[in-house]
């Protein structure tokens, strides 16, 4: 199993720094690109700049003759990650002017509204991307080598990048870098805990709910109508005002590997979902829904808000989620919401993840692709997405500075008290790669498995039954890892 999010080098310095320097901190990301359900939106940026210039060549200089080039970058997100990132870009504009940049804002379906561009020959110059369709569009020559990028460049190298943020498809070949680096935390309404007469949850991994614990406390914070919580024998759990808690089913691997599971073996040869760890693991999040009732099923689910929303409209008490959603949190004005470390079933474990930025093969200009990819990389000139809480940074030095980490991860509304323990040191220590990192052939493997965990959250099935009758037909479908380097 691949464990450690790969900053042992830093580590202990940075918590360190952390401490010296912070008094609360932050961060962001998407898995799926799949938010919200507005409608794609192309918007211009400044103006214009440079020539096209192959990919070994692009250094780190301005080019000396600035010929007016527009580009596209193509992002998913919440309406908050869209203004945040487009203020980013904006600064980028701002910086050369030379240089327009329209961005194109894909709130669903984000693959396939790509994947219809380039059938049409209006693919963009650079943008997020999925993590394993990265890795996939790489390995067909769609997407620049990013090392062929930092082996040129004076100002970045590819020591100074974070190891559990980049995707290589091949030994020495990366496909991109995370726009940030993503742990999971659990986030709660403050005044829920305060009404049900509970104390707020552990933000140190060592003090962390067990899962039964957890369970508990879930219970009872999920009331029914008549203000009865889950453990009281008269709890209707067919009229429920207030879940205990939610969390994105996708996200399943914080479970099975906390339980001691794994998704496939080292070499990517054999399913291991259907072993009793994950199996029993997944089975414990489907109790959540139909055992306990103090989660939503993915019926109840679409008519319970998201993120801040459900927390500041009390339809849940705490979300088990990505620390992306602090943009959301920390801009909800009638929220007191607060941060607490994942629960544990065996083992201390939170999935780390991230999505990249790429840049497409079909660019023209992949020289001014590759300024805004560092300008992007950089949080001095992206600060708002940091503080924001929308991402953490990618570049180790901004760790390892005091005065760099005081920049982000302190005094502002997107982290409370907790974070830097929650979220950072549980990231350092505990963190976990997600499958997009290195399964091969990962879409196809999730469509077989995926409808069969719909019929687990949905209680018609158990986990451990799902997943052995699956398991022939996912291992036709396996196609090992991908390199680690």
């Amino acid at each position: 199993m691949r464990k450690t999010v790969g900053m042992a080098s830093v580590t202990l310095l940075a918590l360190s720094v952390m401490m010296a320097g912070c008094g609360s901190s932050n961060g962001n990301n998407g898995n799926s690109g799949t938010t919200g359900n507005s409608e794609v939106k192309e918007t211009s940026g400044n103006t214009a700049s440079t020539s096209n210039t192959p990919a070994g060549n692009a250094g780190g200089e301005e080019p000396a003759k600035h010929d007016p080039v527009t580009l596209k970058y193509t992002f998913w997100g919440s309406p908050n990650e869209k203004k945040v990132q487009e203020a980013a870009i904006k600064s980028f504009t701002e910086k050369y002017p030379w240089i327009k940049v329209n961005t194109l804002h894909i709130p669903d379906s984000y693959t396939t509204k790509l994947t219809t561009m380039a059938s049409s020959n209006q693919m963009p110059d650079i943008g997020l991307l999925n993590g394993d369709v990265a890795l996939e569009w790489a390995s067909q020559g769609r997407i620049y080598n990013i090392m062929d990028f930092l082996a040129n460049d004076p100002d970045v190298s590819v020591n100074d990048i974070l190891p559990n943020t980049m995707y290589y498809w091949e030994e020495g070949k990366l496909a991109g870098v995370n726009g940030a680096l993503e742990a999971f935390a659990l986030f709660y309404n403050k005044e829920a805990f305060t009404d049900a007469g509970l104390p707020l949850p552990p933000t140190k991994a060592d003090e962390a709910y067990t899962w039964e614990q957890f369970v508990e406390t879930a219970q009872k914070l999920t009331l029914d109508q008549k203000g009865r919580n889950a453990l009281d024998p008269d709890f209707d759990p067919k009229s429920i005002k207030q879940f205990g808690v939610t969390m994105p089913l996708w996200a399943y691997m914080n479970g099975v590997t906390s339980n001691g599971g794994q998704f496939v073996n080292e070499e990517g040869t054999e399913f291991k979902l259907a072993d009793p760890e994950a199996a029993e693991a997944i089975q414990q999040w489907a109790d959540l829904i139909n055992k306990y009732h103090v989660a939503p099923s993915p019926t109840q689910s679409k008519n319970i808000p998201s993120g801040a929303n459900a927390l500041s409209s009390r339809k849940v008490a705490m979300t088990l989620d990505g620390q992306w959603s602090l943009v959301d949190l920390g801009a909800a004005k009638k929220l007191n919401f607060g941060i607490g470390v994942t629960p544990v079933m065996k083992s201390k474990a939170t999935m780390t993840l991230g999505e990249p930025i790429v840049i497409f093969k079909d660019t023209k200009h992949p020289e001014e692709a590759w300024m805004l990819y560092k300008w992007m990389m950089n949080p001095e000139n992206t600060l708002e997405l940091q503080t924001s809480g929308l991402w953490m940074p990618v570049l180790k030095k901004w760790y390892e500075n005091a005065d760099l980490v005081a920049k982000w991860a302190a005094g502002n509304p997107a982290h409370p008290d907790g974070y830097q323990d929650a979220v950072m040191r549980n990231a350092f220590d505990n963190g976990f790669p997600n499958t997009s990192y290195y399964v091969k052939n990962l879409s196809k493997i999730n469509s077989i498995i995926d409808p069969a965990l719909e019929q687990v959250w949905l209680g018609k099935t158990t986990a451990q039954e799902a997943l052995t009758k699956i398991k022939p037909q996912v291992e036709k479908e396996l196609k090992g890892v991908y390199t680690e380097r």
